[in-house]
C-alpha cells in the first residue's frame, strides 16, 4: 500500500509510503489519500491525525507525474484538468475535515508535498527538511493549493518569495516565515511530534472539532458574521456532558474524563 493509516489512543496516523519515489503522489495515491481523509471525517475516535512520509529523505516530493507503464508524462493541462475539489492529495484546502492535522515533516516537502502542509495546522519540522514550490522552474504552476493558499498562511513577500524563486527553503527559514511550529534536530522529531499529540488529546474531542469548523467556515467573514455563525460542531460542543466534566475537572483540580459526547 502506497498510504499507511492506523489509529491508536485517539491519534490517526498517515504515512506516505513510497521512499524509493520520496513519497511523491501518483493517482492510486491520490485515491488512497482521498479514502483515508473521508474516513476519517466519519470518525468520533480520533482527536487529531499526524501525517508524514516513511523514510528519512522526503516528506513529499510532491505530484508523480509519470502517466503509467509506458512512463509517459502528462503535460500541465491534463494535469489540470484532473478534478481536485481538495487540493493536493485532497488536503490541501480541505474544509470538511474537522480534526486537527499536524504534518511531521521529516525531509523534503516540495511542490505539492509543500500544499500538503499547508492544509495542516500544526506543523514539526526537522532542521534537515526543505520546502518549496519548483513549479516555476520547470514551466508549471502550484496549482493544487500553493497559489490559494500560502498567500493566506504567511506574509505576502514571504510567499511571493517562495513562488517566484521556486528555491528550496530551510525549515528555519520557514519557522522564521511563520508556516513551522517547531524546528528540532532529526532524531528529535518524533519526541517534539508526541509533544504536541499530548497537548491536542489532552482537549475535549467536540471542542477540537468546534474550534476547527470555526475556523474553517468563518475565514472568509466579518468578525460579526463569524461570532453570529453557529456551527453544527460549535452546538454540540456547547451542550455536550464533556462541557460540563471539563468545568467539574477543574474546580475538582483533576483531570478530566473526555467521553466525546
Amino acid at each position: 500500500m502506497s498510504v499507511l493509516f492506523s489509529v491508536a489512543d485517539r491519534v490517526a496516523r498517515v504515512v506516505l509510503n513510497r521512499p524509493e519515489r520520496l513519497n511523491a503522489v501518483d493517482p492510486a495515491t491520490e485515491a488512497e489519500l482521498e479514502q483515508v481523509w473521508t474516513e476519517i471525517e466519519t470518525r468520533d475516535d480520533i482527536s487529531v491525525v499526524v501525517i508524514t512520509g516513511a523514510g528519512e529523505r522526503a516528506f513529499c516530493a510532491g505530484a508523480d507525474l509519470k502517466g503509467g507503464d509506458d512512463g509517459v508524462e502528462q503535460n500541465g493541462l491534463e494535469y489540470w484538468a484532473v478534478n481536485r475539489p481538495n487540493g493536493f492529495g485532497g488536503l490541501a484546502f480541505r474544509r470538511s475535515l474537522d480534526v486537527p492535522i499536524i504534518a511531521r515533516v521529516n525531509g523534503y516537502a516540495l511542490g505539492g508535498g509543500f500544499e500538503m502542509v499547508l492544509g495542516c495546522d500544526i506543523v514539526i519540522a526537522a532542521d534537515t527538511a526543505r520546502f518549496g514550490l519548483p513549479e516555476a522552474r520547470v514551466g508549471r504552476m502550484p496549482l493544487d493549493g500553493g497559489m490559494i493558499m500560502l498567500q493566506r498562511k504567511i506574509a505576502f513577500n514571504h510567499a511571493m518569495s517562495v513562488m517566484l524563486t521556486g528555491k528550496k527553503f530551510s525549515a528555519t527559514e520557514m519557522h522564521r516565515f511563520g508556516l513551522v511550529n517547531e524546528v528540532v534536530a532529526p532524531d528529535e522529531l518524533d519526541a517534539a511530534v508526541d509533544r504536541w499529540v499530548a497537548d491536542v488529546v489532552a482537549c475535549a474531542p467536540l471542542s477540537l472539532r468546534a474550534i476547527k469548523q470555526t475556523v474553517n467556515r468563518t475565514g472568509h467573514l466579518t468578525p460579526a458574521e463569524a461570532q453570529a455563525l453557529r456551527t453544527p460542531a460549535l452546538v454540540k460542543a456547547l451542550g455536550s456532558a464533556d462541557g460540563l466534566e471539563g468545568v467539574a475537572a477543574f474546580q475538582q483540580k483533576r483531570a478530566p474524563v473526555w467521553q466525546g459526547r
